[in-house]
C-alpha cells in the first residue's frame, strides 16, 4: 500500500477530530475564526484554494456574510475585508506567506495549517493547527477534507453521518453497477480504461469538483476537467464520448435536467453516487492512486511536484 492510499484510509478518523474540534468551548470558533455577518476573504494555492472556493459558498448559503475566494497571489488590491482565513497544509507556501505579510496590521489573518510551528501560523493573528491530519504524501488528500470538515462545522452543519460516509467511500467497489448512476452498470476496469475525466458540480460542489480533477491530474497523469453542472453544456460536452467519464458531485436528482440523457447520447459514462460530495470525493481519490499504478506511476511521487512551492 502506497503511502498515499494509507493517508486516504484515515479519514474517518480524521474526520472525527475535526468536528470534535469545532465543537469545543475553547476551539477554533472562540479563537479569531470568522464571525456571523463578517465580509471574509479565503486564500489559498492548489488544493486549498479549492477548498476555499467551496467553503466560501458554503459560508454565503449559511447566511454568514458576503465570502470571497481567490488563489493568495491573485488577492485583488483595494478590496477591504473584516477577516481573510488562509489554508495551507504546509504552511510555507511562498504566495500564501506574501499574502499574509501584505494584510498583516490591515486586515486580520485566521490560518488553517497543519504545522503549529510553520511561518504562516508565527505570521497569522489566529493559527488552527490540524496536525493530526498532517501527511508526507505530496498529493493532499486528508488534510484538505479534514479542512473543509472543520469550516463546515464550525459553520454549524450537522455532520454526524460524514464519517459513516467516508468509511462507505473507503468500501466502495469501484463501482458496482447499481450505483454507477445514468448511463449503465460499469466495473473498475472500464474507469481505468477511460481516456478523459470531467467532474461536475453545483454550488459548493463544483470545489470539490475542481479538487477531483487535480487529485486526477497530480496522482495519475490523467486528462481531467471540471465545470459547474449548467456550463457543461456550454461547450465542454464536445470532448464526452466513448471511453470518457463525466463525474457528478451530488444527489442524483440534483443533476441538472436533461443532462443525463444528453451525456448517454454522446456515448460518454455518467456516474453519480450521490453522496455527500466530500465522501465522494474519497473514492476519486481512491481511483486516483488505482488509475496511477494502471499507468505505472507512483502516486507517492507525482511528476513534477513538491510538498510545497517555495520559490527563491
Amino acid at each position: 500500500m502506497s503511502r498515499t492510499e494509507t493517508e486516504i484510509a484515515t479519514q474517518p478518523e480524521c474526520w472525527r477530530r475535526a468536528i470534535e474540534l469545532a465543537g469545543r468551548p475553547d476551539g477554533p470558533a472562540s479563537t479569531g475564526m470568522p464571525r456571523p455577518g463578517e465580509r471574509v476573504a479565503v486564500v489559498g494555492c492548489g488544493t486549498s484554494r479549492f477548498i476555499g472556493h467551496a467553503y466560501a459558498v458554503l459560508r454565503e448559503a449559511a447566511g454568514q456574510g458576503e465570502t470571497d475566494a481567490f488563489p493568495a497571489s491573485e488577492i485583488p488590491p483595494g478590496r477591504s475585508y473584516d477577516r481573510v482565513v488562509v489554508l495551507s497544509r504546509s504552511g510555507t507556501t511562498t504566495e500564501v506567506l506574501d499574502a499574509v505579510r501584505r494584510l498583516r496590521g490591515m486586515t486580520p489573518c485566521a490560518a488553517v495549517t497543519a504545522d503549529p510551528e510553520s511561518p504562516l501560523a508565527a505570521l497569522a493573528d489566529v493559527a488552527v493547527a490540524l496536525d493530526f491530519a498532517d501527511e508526507q504524501s505530496v498529493v493532499q488528500t486528508r488534510f484538505a477534507t479534514t479542512e473543509l470538515v472543520l469550516l463546515r462545522a464550525l459553520l454549524g452543519e450537522d455532520l454526524g453521518h460524514l464519517a459513516g460516509q467516508a468509511a462507505g467511500a473507503l468500501s466502495e467497489p469501484l463501482l458496482d453497477g447499481h450505483r454507477a448512476g445514468p448511463g449503465g452498470g460499469g466495473v473498475l476496469e472500464e474507469l481505468l480504461a477511460a481516456e478523459q475525466f470531467t467532474f461536475l458540480g453545483r454550488g459548493w460542489a463544483h470545489g470539490i469538483a475542481l479538487e477531483a480533477a487535480l487529485k486526477m491530474r497530480e496522482a495519475a497523469g490523467a486528462w481531467t476537467e471540471a465545470y459547474p453542472a449548467k456550463e457543461y453544456r456550454h461547450g465542454p460536452i464536445s470532448v464526452a464520448g466513448p471511453g470518457r467519464v463525466v463525474w457528478w458531485f451530488g444527489e442524483r436528482d440534483a443533476l441538472p435536467a436533461g443532462l443525463a440523457d444528453d451525456i448517454t447520447r454522446t456515448g460518454g459514462r455518467l456516474v453519480a453516487l450521490g453522496h455527500d460530495p466530500l465522501a465522494d470525493l474519497v473514492v476519486v481519490q481512491r481511483l486516483a492512486v488505482g488509475l496511477a499504478a494502471a499507468r505505472d506511476l507512483d502516486p507517492d511521487r507525482p511528476r513534477h511536484l513538491t510538498r510545497s512551492v517555495i520559490l527563491a
